[in-house]
Order: structure tokens, then C-alpha cells, then sequence
């Protein structure tokens, strides 16, 4: 009898506690950093690297360092950029534009929320820059809030346009595909569009293809492709070379439905999916950088989206 009563008193406080955490889910969403305490860093070993500056064009120019690349522009009323990369190269970066122009950074446009993007900011928030973003990345900041990555000043819905000095910059969200608040910058006036992580040129994509939607990518790149009608010609990309043709975006797309469409062929004939993982080969495009470190795992990413829809 003690026990039968204490296990129904152990449902009922379970399914007390069950409801507090609910109700608790309902009012506060959950974070992954609920103190908003400072991040252990990754990115220590980027003070050692050297910072690279390319003038792309009038006014614009790229910043590659630790890895990943932005853009920022001087438009004569004050600077324009991307995401700030991490701390490190974030206080590096501001050395390199004063080295360009005495001009104040005014706007800093997140590509997504992503912190090797994102993060690393607060030296130019301090010195009055506003922060932009698309609306949904509000939310991707608040559940991993991160001191290092301030909340946006502005948002956007579907398209943006930004004006300052002698230059327009068109900011648009074209739905789901790496994350879900990505936003693309087309330099109207110029064959540029800036994305990030979308195509990486002349790369394999980096391993387990993480946060990627793959039938929303391969979407995303055909809209992209078609901006050529708007006069886009080059694109610059976070990873990767200053600047690249617009066909890196259409060997990515043909990467990804090859990739897709040699998977599913196996699957459909069968083959475990170890097996695919170790027998697949798409040689048309082995000439592609890291092809041998994360092909495998792009396979197996593929097989993952085909059997539970992720």
C-alpha cells in the first residue's frame, strides 16, 4: 500500500514539475546562455595571423582574417560593414579602416547569427554604429545571447534599402537555406552581391553541411543565379577569395543536386547507408578544395535529410 501511494505521489509531482516547466517554457523561451556570461573564445589564435585588405572597387573593400572574410564600404557620410568576424579580428578590422578613411562606421549589417560571423562587435556599437539584421535573427540572439554579438538596432521583414553617402545597398531575405535570417546585400550601381556561406568558392562544403536546409539552398542559389538579369556578375562571399564570378554559385548548385541526386539513387536501390558513405564518388567535381576532408561527411548529411527529414 506505501508503495502504490508513494508512486502515484511521485506522478503527481512529476507532473507538477511538468507543468511548472511548462508554464515556465511559455513565458521565458529557454536560452542557451540564460546569465548572458562571457563566451570562452575560439578564436585566440587569430591575434596571430596576418589581416588581409582588398579594394574590390570604388569605396569597396573586403577583410579576410581568421578565416572568414566581410565587406566594408566607405561612402563619404561614413562606413558601411558586415559582420565584425570575432573580437580579435574585429579590433584588427577597425585598425585596417582607419588606415583607409577616417570616416566612423555608422551601420554594421549581420549576414545571419551565426557568432564566426556575427560576433565581436561592441568596439564599433560603443563608438555609435547601428547594428542590422533580419527580424528573425532577433530571436536566434535572444535563445544564444552571446556579450560579444550586440542585438540589432534594425530590422528587416523581406527587403531593406540602406543609403549613406554615395552609396545603396539593397538588403534582402530570400526565405530559408543556411540558417534561417540570412541576408544577401546587392551594391546597387555595381555587379557585386555579397553572401555569405552560401557558396564558398572553389570549396567542397565544410563537413555535416550544419544548419543548411539543402532543397532551400539549392532554391536560394537558382534566385541568385537569376540576378544576373539586375546586372550581378561577381559575387563576395565570407569564405574564400576576395571576389568570385557567379558561376561559383552555379557549381555550388550543381555540387548540391549531384550530390543530392547520387544519394538518393543508392538509397533507393538499397545500399546501406555506410556503404554509400564510403563508395560514393562524385568525380566532376574532385577538383574542389577540402573534397577528401568533408565529402564523406557531406554524404552522410544527405542521407540524414532522405531518412528523417533534417
Amino acid at each position: 500500500m506505501h508503495k502504490v501511494f508513494a508512486w502515484f505521489l511521485g506522478a503527481a509531482l512529476m507532473c507538477a514539475m511538468g507543468t511548472n516547466l511548462a508554464m515556465a517554457r511559455d513565458k521565458e523561451p529557454f536560452s542557451a546562455n540564460p546569465t548572458n556570461a562571457p563566451i570562452p573564445s575560439v578564436f585566440g589564435f587569430a591575434k596571430f595571423m596576418k589581416p588581409e585588405v582588398t579594394k574590390i572597387d570604388d569605396g569597396i573593400y573586403t577583410f579576410a582574417h581568421a578565416g572568414a572574410r566581410n565587406v566594408f564600404i566607405v561612402t563619404g557620410q561614413g562606413v558601411i560593414m558586415t559582420d565584425p568576424l570575432n573580437p580579435t579580428s574585429a579590433q584588427i578590422m577597425r585598425e585596417e579602416i582607419r588606415k583607409v578613411t577616417d570616416q566612423p562606421v555608422k551601420y554594421v549589417i549581420y549576414s545571419h547569427g551565426h557568432w564566426d560571423h556575427a560576433a565581436g562587435g561592441v568596439i564599433f556599437k560603443n563608438e555609435g554604429a547601428k547594428f542590422i539584421s533580419q527580424e528573425k535573427c532577433v530571436a536566434y540572439f535572444k535563445n544564444f545571447p552571446n556579450p560579444d554579438v550586440p542585438m540589432p538596432d534594425i530590422t528587416y521583414k523581406d527587403h531593406k534599402t540602406l543609403k549613406l553617402g554615395d552609396k545603396t545597398l539593397e538588403l534582402m531575405y530570400l526565405g530559408p537555406n543556411h540558417s534561417d535570417c540570412l541576408t544577401f546585400i546587392r551594391i546597387k550601381g555595381t555587379p557585386y552581391l555579397v553572401m555569405v556561406d552560401m557558396a564558398n568558392p572553389g570549396s567542397a562544403p565544410r563537413g555535416d553541411l550544419m544548419d543548411y536546409s539543402l532543397h532551400n539552398w539549392v532554391r536560394t542559389l537558382k534566385e541568385v543565379e537569376s540576378m544576373v538579369a539586375d546586372g550581378v556578375t561577381t559575387i563576395i562571399e565570407g569564405h574564400g577569395p576576395p571576389s568570385a564570378p557567379l558561376s561559383a554559385v552555379t557549381e555550388r548548385r550543381e555540387y548540391l543536386e549531384a550530390l543530392m541526386s547520387a544519394v538518393k539513387a543508392e538509397m533507393e536501390k538499397g545500399t546501406p547507408g555506410d556503404k554509400i558513405v564510403e563508395t560514393l564518388t562524385l568525380p566532376q567535381f574532385m577538383h574542389l578544395k577540402n573534397m577528401d576532408k568533408y565529402f564523406k561527411k557531406n554524404v552522410d548529411r544527405v542521407i540524414s535529410y532522405y531518412t528523417i527529414g533534417y
